[in-house]
């Protein structure tokens, strides 16, 4: 069954769509815990990161490449951006088709609290 992400790279469900190629398709989140909070997914499903294979190793080179220009063209590249991607279950994935959140904006942080 295809992914609400597979659904918006195949634009069958509305979304902002910000990039899109033959290999990525960034978007806004639509639940943004930064100013700035885009989604880029890579447009073959891959379930999580514990599922890349050495063939996928362009695309998500590709996803870092999208993710530098989409912070300057958004006009956060010079003053700095988080790039996450979260992993299962206990790695806070809601989503399982693998996805790099750029979130910026606004000064983020401690990205985890200090394990005293």
């Amino acid at each position: 069954m295809p992914t609400i992400f597979s659904r918006i790279i195949a634009r069958e469900v509305r979304s902002d769509i910000v990039f899109q190629d033959e290999r990525v398709t960034a978007f806004k989140d639509i639940n943004p815990q930064a100013p700035v909070h885009i989604l880029i997914v890579p447009n073959k499903e891959i379930a999580t990161v514990d599922d890349v294979t050495p063939e996928d190793e362009a695309v998500l080179g590709h996803m870092f490449i999208v993710a530098r220009q989409i912070a300057r063209d958004l006009g956060i590249g010079n003053k700095g951006y988080r790039l996450i991607v979260n992993c299962k279950d206990d790695g806070g994935q809601e989503i399982y088709h693998l996805h790099m959140h750029l979130v910026g904006g606004r000064r983020l942080g401690r990205m985890l609290p200090r394990a005293d």
